[in-house]
């Protein structure tokens, strides 16, 4: 089996028959550190905030488009443990334009960074955090074969160039410790400690969703993400929704959706209101089959997600 990101398996988007892909640094401690130090100065920063200029955001390519098909079967199951939820601050099927309003608007964005000298995206959420500046998104958005992804930005809200709350640096990234020794996955989970922007925290600025794991599966979820493989352009924020099922090739879960790649990393929401934009991240865009295009896939949120979690919350 193959993946790769939100493509057509990772949510890559073009890949042979029962291949999986990926939708879409150096480890600071070594090859298999679940965390990468991105810009931690205020040197570093400036630099990363200034290479994001909106010319390149435009033309950043879906970090699937980017990938090369690799044999790769699925993982072990996921761990169980006990039920978590961290509550928000403050139904078509297919993807279809956000015009809803409320505060996913604010939350999702689109994830910039430099994978082996390319520019590339993929999406995120800003999530109800300790720091009050984490953001969630697919593992392959922060490393992929080998090496963790530099120059990493989160734009909230990003609309087709346009940067209503900034660029936001991350001063780490993390991942699972499965995904980082194998890209397994059953564990595709990232995470972004983002740095403060003109002396405020993300989430005071931007707000931050709910996040929960160790749920039960089979329930109604929204998938939110700015795909940027055809016939979408990376410029807008499209959703999904629908009653998720078990997938047949991971421990994930799947939905009807049909996001192509860049959505990689967006977050899936139980409980999402309409009313409100409100809801609990559940988990991620994260891989498609090549021959069941309409169908998205994403890892079951459990322990190792939620450490993840922890440490960026911690970072």
């Amino acid at each position: 089996m193959r993946f790769r990101p939100l493509r057509s398996v990772l949510l890559a988007t073009t890949c042979a028959v029962g291949l999986v892909v990926p939708l879409a640094g150096t480890a600071s401690a070594g090859r298999h550190s679940t965390v990468h130090e991105q810009a931690s100065t205020k040197a570093e920063q400036a630099a990363v905030a200034g290479f994001w200029t909106p010319e390149r955001m435009r033309s950043a390519v879906p970090i699937d488009r980017l990938l090369t098909p690799k044999q790769r079967l699925p993982g072990p199951v996921a761990s169980a443990g006990k039920p978590t939820t961290v509550a928000p601050t403050a139904f078509p099927n297919g993807g279809s334009q956000w015009t809803g309003g409320g505060k996913i608007v604010s939350t999702e964005g689109r994830v910039f960074f430099t994978y082996q000298g390319r520019t590339a995206s993929c999406s995120g959420t800003a999530v109800t955090s300790a720091n009050e500046s984490t953001v969630i998104t697919a593992g392959h958005c922060v490393k992929l074969d080998g090496s963790f992804h530099t120059n990493w930005v989160f734009v909230p809200a990003y609309n087709n160039g346009s940067t209503p709350y900034g660029t936001w640096t991350a001063k780490k990234t993390y991942a699972t410790p499965q995904w980082v020794a194998s890209e397994d996955i059953d564990y595709d989970v990232g995470a972004a400690a983002m740095n403060p922007l003109n002396g405020q925290n993300l989430t005071d600025v931007v707000g931050g969703q709910g996040i929960a794991f160790n749920q039960a599966r089979g329930q109604n979820m929204y998938a939110f993400g700015y795909p940027a493989g055809a016939p979408y352009d990376g410029s807008k924020l499209i959703y999904c929704s629908g009653t998720t099922f078990n997938a047949f090739i991971s421990n994930g879960i799947g939905m009807t959706c049909d996001m192509t790649g860049g959505s990689s990393g967006g977050g899936w929401f139980l409980q999402f209101s309409e009313s409100t934009g409100a809801g609990i991240v559940n988990s991620v865009n994260s891989y498609k089959i090549n021959f069941i295009p309409t169908w998205m896939f994403g890892p079951y949120f459990g322990t190792d997600a939620q450490n993840v979690y922890n440490a960026a919350q911690a970072g």
